[in-house]
């Protein structure tokens, strides 16, 4: 059996194994993907991400979701990416203070703001005009989605990856477990998409519940947070700068008046390790 050395890291409770393959490659990390992320047979956590070299920025990041599918972007996983290079003391990152990451979604700058928060540029939205993430097309912004027996107004949204965003009265009420995978599997997501259910507070302030794609309930998700904070500003709801709640902590978002939503929060190391694969 093959040795894996890894970090387990998580940003506002959304928590990620990081693996370092810029000097070895770690081969078919698809297929063992549910195997480490299993939290009772493995390390356990919503997502891998694997650092890469890069021709086209500073480093790669690969994003392994706990059903093993790779996907397109994660906020809180670039915070966590950035934090790792940060304390191991990465020239790149020490000299610039941010860091430019491929990604499949593009180029994506994280910036150090203080010991305990990062900031993402996490670029501009694109609302469910493009088939690639739903196929509702211009009529994705409040319209009507059936699931089930029930109706949701639903607007589609992407930050590099798809969102599904739902308003409510009352989070906590919401049968996610049971509720989520229907809209992340159904028919007008070609691709699948990430759910969230937003609980407008004040004129700064939302409260967000997430259904991950691949991953299922989590405590977070940064581009989550984005899409539901773009929303609600669409909808006259919010500002355009707000806090977002979520069950695992809170996050800033700042959609500015040029269209790019920058993400700032937390990102933390938990502990080192080896796994035999």
């Amino acid at each position: 059996m093959a040795k894996l050395q890894f970090t387990k890291m998580h940003g506002a409770g959304n928590d990620f194994v990081m693996i370092d393959s810029r000097h070895k490659s770690i081969p078919k990390l698809r297929e063992k993907a549910r195997s480490i992320c299993d939290r009772r047979t493995g390390i356990g956590c919503d997502q891998i991400i694997v650092i890469v070299n890069s021709r086209k920025a500073d480093y790669k990041m690969r994003i392994f979701n706990a059903d093993g599918s790779e996907v397109e972007m994660c906020g809180n996983g670039i915070r966590c990416f950035a934090k790792y290079l940060w304390n191991r003391n990465d020239k790149i990152i020490r000299k610039k203070k941010c860091l430019d990451v491929e990604t499949l979604s593009g180029i994506v700058r994280a910036k150090i703001v203080s010991a305990e928060k990062i900031q993402v540029d996490m670029g501009s939205p694109i609302l469910g005009s493009s088939q690639e993430f739903s196929t509702l097309g211009d009529g994705a912004v409040a319209t009507s989605l059936k699931v089930g027996n029930k109706s949701y107004q639903i607007t589609a949204v992407s930050m590099g990856n798809p969102h599904c965003v739902i308003f409510t009265s009352d989070v906590d009420s919401i049968e996610l477990e049971k509720v989520g995978p229907l809209i992340e599997n159904h028919k007008v997501f070609p691709n699948r998409t990430n759910v969230e259910f937003v609980q407008p507070v004040s004129r700064s302030r939302i409260k967000v519940r997430v259904w991950e794609r691949g991953s299922g309930i989590t405590l977070a998700c940064g581009t989550g947070a984005c899409a539901s904070a773009v929303v609600a500003y669409l909808q006259k709801k919010t500002e355009r700068k707000i806090t977002v709640d979520l069950p695992g902590g809170s996050l800033d978002i700042n959609w500015t008046k040029e269209g790019r939503v920058l993400m700032t929060g937390p990102a933390a190391e938990v502990f080192s390790g080896e796994i035999k694969l």
